[in-house]
């Protein structure tokens, strides 16, 4: 059994065969998927999807790229809409300086948005985090001294001292087709060193598709291509790889029934 535990089922991409996405994912044996909350007027489609299909749940949040929107920064917000019985983490959220497409005063404020709202459901928070390290761990700090909460650094493209300092907060670092790329070496080598304990795996579908499906549209099936090449890296066999990063899951998203 796999879990992708983030995957962007709502986008236009999977509208014209959202059944067969989701059939070939459980045939490859991926049990449970969850499809994130990019914008707060997209999220009813967010929420539709992973009230169509028994094994799909959802996320709801604001992504950095809109976080300069009109949406509020009220954590009361998030906490509403996290009250249905499909919504298990908060985000996606976090920092993103490469394209900076909202400002980064507004990327932060909705940060501490966010993290407020996991801390008050007590719900995982999933942080985005590129070209901000620094900000993205002290942002962590700071709001981790306010009180606890739980979440997972999903797609982890970054330095050893991102996923050191991830664990040490605390959180999961979730692996995405990244790990399978060529050039990829630094971040095979800092993911290696995460406690098996916080690992988890993800398509960030459609985007990374996995070797040997690089350049195409992924899909919550190619997970297995991840959770293969992830298993390789901790020397662990597949199987023994794909029941940690499940159990795993279950854990951090633990309004997720197991199957």
């Amino acid at each position: 059994m796999l879990v992708d535990s983030h995957c962007h089922l709502d986008f236009p991409e999977f509208a014209p065969e959202l059944d067969a996405v989701v059939t070939r994912a459980r045939a490859a044996g991926v049990a449970r998927m969850v499809t994130i909350g990019t914008r707060l007027d997209q999220f009813a489609g967010v929420r539709a999807i992973a009230e169509r299909f028994p094994d799909v749940y959802c996320s709801v949040g604001v992504h950095p790229h809109d976080a300069g929107g009109d949406w509020g920064y009220d954590p009361a917000t998030l906490i509403d809409l996290a009250r249905h019985d499909k919504v298990v983490g908060i985000g996606e959220t976090g920092l993103d300086y490469y394209y900076e497409h909202s400002p980064r005063e507004a990327q932060q404020r909705s940060f501490r948005a966010h993290i407020a709202a996991a801390r008050e459901t007590g719900l995982p928070l999933i942080v985005h985090t590129r070209d901000a390290e620094a900000d993205t761990l002290e942002i962590l700090a700071e709001e981790r001294a306010r009180g606890p909460f739980r979440g997972v650094i999903h797609c982890f493209s970054g330095s050893r001292a991102l996923a050191d300092g991830a664990v040490e907060l605390g959180l999961a670092v979730s692996l995405s087709g990244i790990v399978t790329f060529k050039k990829a070496d630094a971040v095979r080598a800092a993911a290696a060193a995460v406690p098996l304990d916080r690992l988890l795996v993800e398509t960030d579908a459609p985007y990374l598709a996995p070797v040997p499906h690089r350049g195409k549209r992924n899909e919550p099936a190619f997970v297995v291509h991840t959770a293969a090449a992830a298993a390789a890296l901790v020397g662990l066999e597949p199987a023994a790889l794909a029941a940690r990063t499940s159990a795993n899951f279950f854990a951090l998203f633990s309004k997720v029934p197991a199957p």
